[in-house]
Formats: C-alpha cells, structure tokens, sequence
C-alpha cells in the first residue's frame, strides 16, 4: 500500500489493544488528510449544530438508545471526492488490523460516516458492547480471532462535542462478568452502569485521532453539549478475511450506491478490503474483466490485466 504505514503506530499500541481491549491512535491521520475528510462531510451532510442541546435522560441515568442518535449514520459510497469515500481503506487502518488481527488479509465489513450536530438527539448512551450486533455468538477469548473497530475523529472532539467514552478491559473485569452485557434484567443493568462509570475514560483528542478497540469493551456516546457542535467521525470495522462469523454490511447490497467513487480511485489493496479479488486472483479472467471495466469505466484494472499475462 505504498509508504510504510506502520510508523503511524507502534508495537506498543498494538500490545495495549490486546492487553486492555482498546487504544488511542494519536495523530493516524495527517491535517492535510483531515481537511479532505472534513470537506466531504460537509458536502454529504450540510449541516450546523444547534445552540442548545436536547437532554432526554431521567434522574440520575448514564443514557439511553434511540433512534435520532443515528439519522446522520451513512455507510460509502458517497457523492463526494475519493477523501471520505476510501478513508475506512486507508492504508494505516488497514495496517493496524494487520498488525492486531496477525494476518495479511483483512476484511472491511463495516464502515460508516457518523455526523452528531448538537441538538439532534441526546447522544448519552448506556455502557455496552458491540458484539451483539457482529457476530451471532460471542467474541472468542482470543483477540486474533475477533475483529478490530477503528473509530476515526476528523474534527477536534472535546467532551462538549460528543467523545466516546470507554472501560478498559482489565477495569470492567473487576466489575463485570463475562455475560453482564447480556443481562437484560433492569436492576442488574443500573448496578452494571454504576459500576463501570467510575472507571470510564474520555476519548477526547483533536482530529486526526482514532480508537482502536474489541467489540467486547464497553464504551458509550456522550451528549454534544458545545453550541453550533459538530462531530465528524468515521468507524471502520475489519476481520480475517473469510471468517463467516462476523459480519455487518453486505457491500453488495448496496450497489445503486455510486460505487465508482471508490473502485475509480481505489488500489487493488483497498479494493481487497471490499473483498474485491487482488490481481492474479483465478477469478480474473479476460471476460471478467471487461465485464468489471464496462461496469466501472474509470477503474484501472491494468494491474488485474498485468497478472493474467504473468507480468
């Protein structure tokens, strides 16, 4: 993926990302890179936040879910320049989940542009996981068999503007178990929310910033509460590829999207993180080709002709 990416981490985070669940990625992303992101959100969103916030939450509750916390929640393609479309590919993202998930091959199988305006919706969430809604069982006790979530900041995120806030695995474990995030029982939840809440860490970082976490961690929203606030973020979630038991979107699905906003601009590479086959791949055929080129006029497909002509 051209330039060595790995020196926008180190080994170090990668160890906290297994040891502890999650981990801050300061500075993933250059200013330059942010500015392109932030200027297509500004086009796919075109929106300000309001002067006040919108408060929902009861006396003396964390949070809740509902459904206007994500009305501006859009998964790629977008109408936009390849900045926002192909930043869930970037080359360091996919370089982290390399590293974390210990394989060469990795799978983008979520990824979603996430704009919070204040006074859209009380944000303040619950403490949960992310599992349920990933895989159909449980995320194995080995972290290389699980998945990598990358949550990306692209504007300056205070606690005023909506920042994630987290439980490190070894602080929930003293709290709680291995199931608590599955007990639905009202009273065990608000024991469970108590508990948790005094070891919670704030997010907040400026642009540029992503973070890295299990889908076993328990994290939660926060409210915007900055006048005129915005939050522009994008999540990109990878697995092993071919691992059928995690899952989210099916790119497929959504082809009256433009998707040639992305396969226009996309390397063999990150087009792999779609799960588009790489160059030298049998399915690459003479025909298969041209039916892709014909599909996708813009894409460069010389690299997939290069390796069926073994050059």
């Amino acid at each position: 993926m051209g330039a060595d990416m790995t020196a926008r981490f180190t080994a170090q985070d990668v160890e906290a990302w297994e040891r502890d669940g999650v981990t801050l990625l300061h500075d993933l992303f250059t200013p330059e890179e942010c500015a392109a992101v932030r200027a297509d959100f500004d086009i796919v969103f075109a929106r300000e936040g309001a002067e006040t916030p919108l408060n929902r939450k009861g006396e003396g509750e964390v949070g809740k879910f509902h459904p206007s916390q994500f009305k501006t929640l859009e998964s790629p393609p977008f109408d936009c320049s390849p900045a926002l479309n192909l930043i869930g590919a970037h080359p360091a993202l996919v370089a982290f989940a390399r590293a974390a998930l210990k394989t060469d091959d990795v799978h983008l199988y979520q990824c979603q542009a996430w704009a919070k305006f204040t006074g859209d919706a009380d944000y303040d969430q619950p403490f949960h996981c992310d599992f349920s809604n990933h895989t159909l069982t449980a995320p194995s006790e080995d972290p290389v068999k699980n998945c990598v979530t990358i949550f990306c900041y692209f504007t300056d995120v205070t606690d005023a503007h909506g920042a994630t806030h987290y439980v490190t695995r070894p602080d929930s474990d003293k709290v709680a178990g291995p199931v608590a995030s599955l007990n639905q029982d009202p009273e065990a939840q608000a024991t469970l929310q108590a508990g948790l809440l005094p070891y919670s860490r704030s997010s907040a970082s400026s642009a540029g910033t992503a973070i890295a976490y299990t889908t076993d961690v328990y994290h939660r929203g926060t409210n915007l509460t900055a006048p005129g606030g915005r939050r522009y973020a994008v999540m990109a979630c990878f697995k092993k590829a071919g691992d059928e038991s995690i899952g989210f979107t099916a790119w497929q699905f959504h082809h009256t999207k433009p998707w040639s906003r992305i396969f226009d601009h996309a390397t063999p590479e990150q087009l792999a993180c779609f799960g588009v086959q790489r160059p030298g791949d049998p399915f690459w055929t003479e025909t298969t080709i041209a039916r892709t080129q014909e599909r996708y006029p813009g894409w460069n497909a010389a690299p997939y002709r290069a390796a069926l002509a073994g050059g």
